[in-house]
């Protein structure tokens, strides 16, 4: 099991559930078959800055870096296109990763992950309507 995979996961836990205590975020590690030690819990919750507040652990998210999703949408897409549970995201040359950036900086839940090449952006969600739903969504600042 790597650092990043079980960071990976504790973000997921803490986005979904109320985990109040160290001991409530090893047990639902454990049910993920994911053992770890009471000393790696604290400091993966100190190096992924995360805060106990009154509804559990949460992200303290640092200010966004960089262009807008609309400003990066504006400057560099040239279409849009679905396939099944694929919206697919034509750039200028070069500027496909700008896209997908701001893209995943957005954190859409209809989005499983993005990959991006040198001109193409491949948005994978998790069904077809959800695919649908972020074609519209992609469209409307198309629109502005």
């Amino acid at each position: 099991m790597t650092k990043n995979y079980r960071q990976g996961q504790i973000l997921k836990l803490i986005r979904t559930k109320k985990i109040n205590t160290q001991d409530e975020l090893a047990r639902e590690l454990r049910e993920q078959g994911i053992e770890t030690t009471q000393v790696t819990l604290s400091r993966d919750i100190r190096e992924m800055g995360l805060a106990k507040t009154a509804d559990g652990y949460r992200e303290i998210l640092p200010d966004p870096t960089g262009p807008s999703l609309a400003q990066v949408m504006a400057e560099y897409l040239l279409d849009v296109r679905l396939a099944q549970n694929f919206v697919i995201l034509k750039t200028s040359t070069g500027s496909a990763n700008s896209l997908a950036v701001a893209l995943d900086q957005e954190d859409w839940a209809e989005i499983a992950g993005t990959v991006a090449g040198d001109d193409t952006v491949f948005i994978a969600c998790w069904d077809n309507q959800r695919a649908k739903a972020v074609q519209e969504r992609l469209m409307s600042y198309v629109s502005q």
